[in-house]
């Protein structure tokens, strides 16, 4: 038994009509047919509220139907698992590079379009679906942003709430341009990229988001002193006869060390100063 059928039996035994389950779950009636009829996806349990909104109108016990759902479109996407990912839509790809900055738009377009739908345009694409679903998702709740979000879009409150949630579910083998029209326009003002470390920079509108600047780094770096030095660290630098003659390197080195509960002492940095210096400690260096 699935979601599909639960729902169903239940609206029967109630004498309830789709149209006041669609009321509850402040959705609208065509898309309570959809998922009914099959012709649309259960959402995902993680990425909506729908389940909790129509398990307590239909009195079903908590969680039924987001189990129910998870397993019917686990099945759904099995059957479709095999077909090789499509390329983006032209208005998609489109709008992405719209935003893109002006400074890289044409060498961001020669990429894309030398590989369609290749690691590059992957990369961007799922990067600012995330930022965008990110936003999405914390103001779910909010009626005065859908509201908002709704009428830059010439859209019903209910209308926009179940166009989110199909957002929400979506991934970027199946970005519409339609969730672009809705949502990435309006909420991404640009986007730039580091072709050599491909750390990206996203700016959103911010009238509707908070944190307007999100920066993705992907390259491994290194930080400078991210955290403060340890208690037990500073009293050894401290006493000249436990560091005294302690290099650069091996004071940056013991200043890196990492403790999770337990603090050490400057006695325990002076024996691993020792320590690091005996050269029974190390293997030689392979050439």
């Amino acid at each position: 038994m699935d979601a599909c059928l639960v729902i169903k039996e239940r609206l029967a035994e109630l004498g309830i009509e789709q149209k006041d389950l669609a009321a509850a779950a402040e959705v609208t009636e065509s898309y309570v047919s959809q998922l009914l009829t099959r012709k649309k996806l259960p959402p995902a349990p993680d990425r909506t509220d729908i389940y909790e909104k129509m398990g307590k109108f239909l009195k079903l016990p908590s969680g039924k139907l987001a189990k129910l759902a998870d397993v019917q479109r686990r099945e759904e996407l099995k059957r479709g698992f095999e077909d090789p990912p499509a390329p983006l839509f032209e208005e998609v790809r489109e709008l992405i590079l719209g935003k893109c900055t002006p400074e890289k738009r044409q060498q961001v377009q020669a990429i894309f379009e030398k590989q369609p739908f290749g690691e590059l345009e992957r990369l961007v694409t799922q990067k600012l679906l995330d930022v965008v679903k990110r936003v999405a998702r914390e103001e779910l709740g909010s009626e005065k942003w859908l509201r908002t979000i709704a009428r830059l879009s010439g859209r019903s409150y209910k209308q926009m709430r179940v166009m989110i949630l199909e957002f929400l579910d979506t991934d970027m083998f199946h970005v519409s341009g339609e969730n672009c029209v809705s949502f990435l326009n309006p909420l991404i003002e640009s986007w730039d990229i580091d072709l050599s470390t491909f750390s990206i920079e996203v700016v959103l509108n911010h009238r509707l988001a908070v944190g307007h600047l999100k920066r993705f780094e992907f390259v491994e770096r290194e930080l400078d002193h991210p955290f403060e030095d340890e208690p037990g660290f500073a009293e050894f630098l401290q006493s000249t006869s436990l560091s005294g003659n302690a290099t650069r390197d091996e004071i940056e080195f013991l200043r890196r060390l990492r403790f999770k509960e337990r603090r050490p002492s400057p006695l325990y940095y002076y024996r691993e100063l020792q320590n690091l210096r005996d050269p029974l400690h190390f293997r030689p260096a392979e050439r």
